[in-house]
């Protein structure tokens, strides 16, 4: 026995160092070792639930001592959650984007701590990039390009982008994947739906399967860069009315699944107030401009730009027309709405910025909320209930407002995780585009004007009219569907002149000139 096992131990001591041997003449980094990944993201997992269940023993729930101990247990809970997104990298840093913008349903703690992931992402050598380069368009650097910026532009969980110069003058902008993200995305994904699963079971209340199973569907389509192309000229196209939107054209000659090639464009962060002072850039503009965008995608066309991150919309002054134009950047996360959906979101947000409460219970419901129907609407808005049963276009967003929701959403986290486990998959990525495009709001300080409610209103109507005369059956039909959505539209925009008129300098100056009384 005692030889059996001396040969054992030789073996294993062998086939150890031959491994660690070989490993160090690949110079591979652990951390592309699916088992360290593994080990790293099971350790985690098992600190911060054992946290979760003893911090608490001790503490009566509902006294002060317990809300500022499950502060702390948030927020070192959070840190070690970043941290591992960091070590991981890749898929790991994408859903922990995706999970920092989640407000409405996480800790405060969670949210603050994950949003730096932005700007953690990873980057990778230019050996690296040389490498990709060299194996999808078959050329050297010196071959394609006259110069080449090996300090790239920006980082992000799955690909940098660089800048580049043609040798027929034309500045252009090259996304390249990390080349390890797309071997290791699929069994990231699977070591997340195993200890989400674990975590269900030791906290019932907790139910995160729907990013996993989001995670699964989308992340093949944002690591496909030519779907990625197609998508951008296809908004581009859809979106060519717009004079001041701005998509970056494509050059397909230098694109493929891993490497994007497009038209080099500057611009300052939608949400860098100071770049738009210093530039000219009107606030107000830009907020109503990127409201008219969205409105337009989700329900008019039903194909919306699901990323909508500060990184990923630019402002800035065209050079030619000096006009302010949006630059829509990383098309690769795009939801079709199917039509019947669509039209049930319309009718929904009609409903909520009237205060019509029959209309919200109905088509939330269609919608798939069932009785949790408050608590969408209160999701959907990021409105308290007492503003939704008001008419959310006639109630100033306050700060004991956010309070009070940040407040409740830790009360009725099961029963969010609920809700969110009940709706249409499509709903998950318009709920995270939702809580983007509030935050660019929120810095801007434009949040819930009127503006950004006419315009909703006008792709509701617009887009209900559509419906109905796909529909029609006759000619006297359609016409007259033609004449209530010209008379409605019309509404609006001497409701939107009225606005104006208020607020504009000439009212004021007539106001301070009539006599007190007439105030």
């Amino acid at each position: 026995m005692a030889a059996r096992l001396l040969k054992l131990s030789s073996l294993a001591t062998a086939v150890f160092a031959s491994s660690g041997f070989y490993l160090y003449n690949k110079q591979l980094d652990l951390s592309d070792l699916s088992v360290v990944r593994f080990g790293r993201a099971a350790a985690t997992t098992v600190v911060i639930s054992y946290d979760y269940l003893t911090a608490f023993r001790h503490v009566e729930r509902g006294t002060e001592e317990y809300s500022t101990l499950k502060s702390k247990v948030h927020r070192r809970s959070a840190e070690r959650l970043r941290d591992l997104c960091c070590a991981n990298r890749g898929t790991f840093i994408k859903v922990g984007q995706h999970l920092g913008a989640l407000d409405y349903l996480l800790p405060e703690e969670y949210t603050s701590t994950l949003k730096v992931l932005h700007s953690r992402a990873p980057q990778s050598s230019m050996e690296e990039i040389q490498q990709v380069i060299r194996e999808d368009l078959g050329r050297e650097l010196s071959e394609l390009f006259v110069s080449f910026e090996e300090k790239p532009q920006g980082a992000a969980s799955l690909a940098q982008v660089h800048k580049a110069v043609l040798h027929d003058g034309r500045t252009v902008a090259l996304k390249i994947q990390h080349p390890k993200v797309q071997t290791q995305s699929s069994k990231d994904i699977m070591v997340m739906e195993v200890l989400l699963k674990a975590v269900h079971w030791l906290f019932p209340d907790f139910a995160f399967m729907w990013l996993v199973e989001e995670a699964k569907k989308n992340m093949p389509l944002e690591l496909d860069f030519l779907n990625e192309g197609h998508n951008a000229e296809k908004v581009a196209s859809m979106l060519a009315h717009f004079p001041f939107l701005k998509v970056p054209t494509i050059h397909w000659d230098l694109s493929t699944k891993r490497i994007l090639t497009m038209e080099f464009t500057e611009g300052g962060q939608v949400n860098d107030k100071n770049y738009m002072k210093k530039h000219g850039i009107n606030v107000n503009e830009i907020s109503e401009n990127l409201g008219k965008l969205y409105s337009e995608m989700i329900f008019v066309h039903g194909f919306v730009h699901c990323d909508p991150h500060p990184g990923n919309v630019l402002v800035r002054k065209c050079p030619q027309s000096k006009k302010t134009e949006i630059v829509l950047l990383d098309h690769g996360l795009y939801q079709a709405l199917q039509p019947d959906f669509r039209l049930n979101y319309c009718r929904l947000w009609m409903s909520l910025i009237k205060g019509d409460m029959s209309g919200v219970e109905r088509y939330s419901r269609r919608l798939g909320a069932g009785d949790l129907y408050p608590l969408f609407a209160c999701v959907l808005t990021a409105r308290s209930w007492d503003a939704v049963n008001a008419g959310i276009s006639s109630v100033p967003v306050t700060h004991a407002e956010d309070v009070e929701i940040r407040t409740n959403a830790a009360l009725y986290l099961p029963q969010i995780s609920d809700l969110l486990n009940r709706v249409p998959r499509q709903m998950l990525l318009l709920l995270k585009t939702n809580d983007l495009l509030r935050g660019i709001e929120t810095t801007l300080q434009t949040r819930a004007a009127s503006s950004s409610f006419i315009n909703m209103s006008r792709c509701c109507i617009r887009a209900m009219a559509r419906h109905k005369r796909s529909r029609a059956q006759s000619g006297r039909r359609r016409l007259q569907i033609a004449l209530t959505e010209s008379l409605s539209l019309w509404k609006l925009s001497v409701y939107e002149l009225f606005l104006w008129v208020r607020g504009s300098v000439l009212a004021r100056w007539l106001a301070a000139l009539l006599p007190p009384f007439l105030h």
